[in-house]
C-alpha cells in the first residue's frame, strides 16, 4: 500500500477561523421522513488511495438502500488538502463527511469545524480500540470516528538472516539486537539500516517507554525531552543505530531506505510495509527475500511502541445533513464494511476483533499486534509547528548520536521547541 499516511499529518500554517462554520442545530435539519432521506445527497470526501472502488460501491449500495438518499464520493489529493479542507469547512456548503489525518483532528476540533459525535460513539463505538480512538477525542469530546491505521514493522532480508544462522524472528528487543549483531559478525551485510533521524520510530520508542514529548507548564505546553523516559527511548535508538552505517543527520527518506535495502546487503530496516515496493522497484530480485515481523518490545508479551498513522472520519459542524451523515458512518464503520476495507487495503481496522480480515496479508499481520499499544505525537493543536523543518526532535536525535547526553541534547533544542509550541494556531 504505497500511500503516505504520514504525509497528511501535521497542520502547519493553518487555520483560518472556523468558529462561524454554520450552526450545529442538533438534528442538522434533516430528520428522516416517511420515505427516509429520499431526495437528499450526502457529500463524502475521501483521500486518494484510502477507499477502493469496490468498497465505495458496496457502502453506497447499502447506504442508498437503507436511507433512500444518495451519496457522492469525492476523492481528494493529500497535497494541499489541509488548506482546501480548512477553506471548505468555513463555507456554507462544506462536505458532510470527510476523511481527516488522525493527528490533524485536534486542530480542526479546536476551531469548531467538527460536529460532536458522542451519540455515534455510544451507539457503535463501544469496542473501538482505545489507542486508535484517542486521536478522535479533543477536550474530552468525540469529534471524529477512527477509520483505519498503519504502523511500522521490521522488513528483513531472509537470505542474509539465513546466512547468519538465524532460524526464527526475534520476540524481544534483546533478541532482535543479538540477531543483528550476529549478522554483523557472520556476514558481510550491514545488520540494520537505521538513519539517525527516523523520528517516527523514535516516537514509537517513547510511546513504549510511556513517555510524553510535551508537558503542561501553567496554561501552555513545553518540551518534555529532558524526561528520563524520553532519554531511555533515545538510548535504545542509539544502541541499534550503532549497528548501522546510515548517516546520523538524515531521515529515512534521504535517501529512501527502501532503495538502500533493495541493494541486497542490508539485514533489516524499520519502515512502513509499502516501502518494500521501493526496494523491489530498485531490485526486482529482492522481492522473494523480503520478510516482515512485528518490532519486538522489551518483553515477548508486548510489542514495541509504534507511531500510529491513519485517518478518522468526521462530520462538518456546518453540514445541514448531520443526521444523514451519522447514518452513513454507521454503515461505513460497521463490522461488515470496516472489515472489508481492512481486507482490501491491508490496513488495521478500528476494532481488534476485525483483525481477522488481515489474514494472509503478511505486512498487516506483522503490523497489527503493535496497534493496541501504539500512539501518536501529542494530540494538541500546538504540535503542528513542531514538525516543520528543521524539526527540533531530529536535531535532538542527531546530537545524542554524535555524543551529547540526552539531557544536553534536550537543553540544546528546548528554546526552539518551546517557541514552536507557543505559536498562534
Amino acid at each position: 500500500m504505497k500511500r503516505k499516511l504520514i504525509s497528511a499529518i501535521g497542520v502547519a500554517g493553518m487555520m483560518i477561523s472556523l468558529a462561524a462554520c454554520g450552526g450545529d442545530n442538533g438534528d442538522g435539519g434533516n430528520k428522516a421522513g416517511a420515505d427516509g432521506y429520499a431526495g437528499q445527497t450526502l457529500t463524502v470526501w475521501v483521500m486518494d488511495g484510502s477507499s477502493p472502488d469496490q468498497w465505495q460501491k458496496d457502502v453506497q449500495a447499502a447506504f442508498e438502500k437503507q436511507t433512500k438518499a444518495k451519496v457522492k464520493f469525492e476523492v481528494q489529493q493529500w497535497n494541499g488538502i489541509q488548506q482546501k479542507l480548512t477553506t471548505a469547512l468555513s463555507e456554507e456548503n462544506p462536505p458532510d463527511v470527510f476523511e481527516i489525518g488522525n493527528t490533524q483532528t485536534p486542530a480542526y476540533a479546536k476551531t469548531g469545524g467538527l460536529a460532536d459525535l458522542a451519540d455515534l460513539k455510544s451507539e457503535i463505538g463501544a469496542d473501538w480500540t482505545e489507542s486508535l480512538n484517542e486521536s478522535s477525542i479533543y477536550d474530552g469530546k468525540q469529534y471524529a470516528a477512527p477509520w483505519y491505521f498503519a504502523n511500522r514493522v521490521v522488513l528483513y532480508n531472509k537470505k542474509i538472516w539465513a546466512e547468519a544462522g538465524i532460524k526464527d524472528t526475534p520476540k524481544t528487543r534483546d533478541e532482535f539486537y543479538a540477531d543483528l549483531k550476529q549478522i554483523g559478525e557472520k556476514t558481510d551485510a550491514e545488520p540494520i539500516y537505521l538513519p539517525g533521524q527516523n523520528w517516527y520510530h523514535f516516537v514509537g520508542l517513547t510511546i513504549g517507554e510511556g513517555a510524553e514529548l510535551v508537558k503542561k507548564d501553567g496554561d501552555k505546553y513545553v518540551s518534555n525531552l529532558a524526561d528520563p523516559k524520553v532519554a531511555a527511548a533515545m538510548e535504545t535508538y542509539k544502541k541499534f543505530q550503532a549497528l548501522s552505517k546510515a548517516p546520523k543527520d538524515k531521515d529515512e527518506a534521504t535517501p529512501q531506505q527502501g532503495e538502500v535495502f533493495g541493494k541486497g546487503n542490508v539485514g533489516a530496516f524499520i519502515g512502513m510495509g509499502w516501502e518494500a515496493g521501493i526496494a523491489i522497484e530498485a531490485n526486482k530480485k529482492i522481492e522473494k527475500e523480503i520478510g516482515y515481523f512485528t518490532i519486538p518490545g522489551a518483553t515477548a508479551d508486548k510489542p514495541e511502541g509504534v507511531f500510529l498513522g491513519g485517518s478518522n472520519l468526521a462530520v462538518a459542524a456546518g453540514s445541514e445533513k448531520q443526521e444523514l451523515a451519522k447514518e452513513f458512518l454507521k454503515i461505513a464503520l460497521s463490522d461488515k464494511y470496516e472489515g472489508e476495507l481492512a481486507k482490501l487495503n491491508g490496513v488495521i481496522p478500528n476494532k481488534e476483533s476485525l483483525q481477522t480480515n488481515l489474514k494472509g496479508n503478511v505486512v498487516a499481520e506483522a503490523a497489527a499486534p503493535a496497534a493496541a499499544g501504539g500512539g501518536t505525537t501529542p494530540l494538541i493543536p500546538e504540535w503542528a509547528a513542531v514538525e516543520n523543518a528543521p524539526n527540533p526532535i531530529k536535531t535532538y536525535m542527531t546530537a545524542v548520536l554524535n555524543g551529547k547526553s540526552p539531557a544536553e541534547a534536550a537543553k540544546q533544542v528546548e528554546d526552539e521547541f518551546n517557541k514552536r509550541l507557543s505559536q498562534q494556531q
